[in-house]
């Protein structure tokens, strides 16, 4: 997985110099993982701003601006979360495009209506536009937040290639 996510981080790398624009992450559930990610490629002080972790809701309060009406009503384990940190992501830092990731990766924390293994993901850019996605991924702890991030490096691939972002 290393090496995927090594080939993924160069990929998005590539395309934010290219645009020249700059990328900041919203994590909790992979706990900055992304951001070691992007930080491992050499030159990425060229185009990665900032990481925020926001583990707790509390952080995800100061550090993002996330409503705690958000998190009242949908939980942190929601799209609606996701979207908010991915916002706040943006308010907060100078980047072009940001990545919101929040989830649960076990082994406990689940619940029949949000099993271990329930990650919710917004991408989001400056010039407008957010959109969120929630997915289920299988395995232990490791296992889902290693795909959390090979997804939401993929999503940010995916729509620096062309796909339109919607409100």
């Amino acid at each position: 997985m290393d090496k995927e996510l090594e080939t993924l981080a160069e990929r998005l790398g590539q395309l934010l110099l290219k645009r020249g624009e700059w990328l900041a992450t919203a994590e909790s559930c992979t706990g900055g993982w992304v951001a070691q990610s992007v930080t491992a490629i050499a030159g990425s002080s060229g185009w990665f701003d900032r990481g925020f972790v926001t583990y707790s809701n509390g952080a995800k309060v100061d550090m993002l601006g996330v409503p705690e009406t958000t998190l009242e009503r949908h939980g942190a384990v929601s799209e609606a979360t996701a979207r908010a940190m991915a916002q706040g992501a943006l308010a907060h830092s100078r980047a072009d495009w940001t990545v919101a990731i929040t989830g649960i990766a076990g082994p406990s924390g689940g619940s029949a209506e949000k099993p271990v293994g329930t990650v919710c993901f917004a991408w989001a850019a400056k010039e407008g536009g957010c959109e969120a996605q929630t997915c289920h991924f299988a395995g232990e702890r490791s296992a889902v937040r290693a795909q959390s991030v090979r997804h939401a490096l993929c999503g940010l691939i995916e729509r620096l290639e062309g796909a339109v972002l919607q409100a």
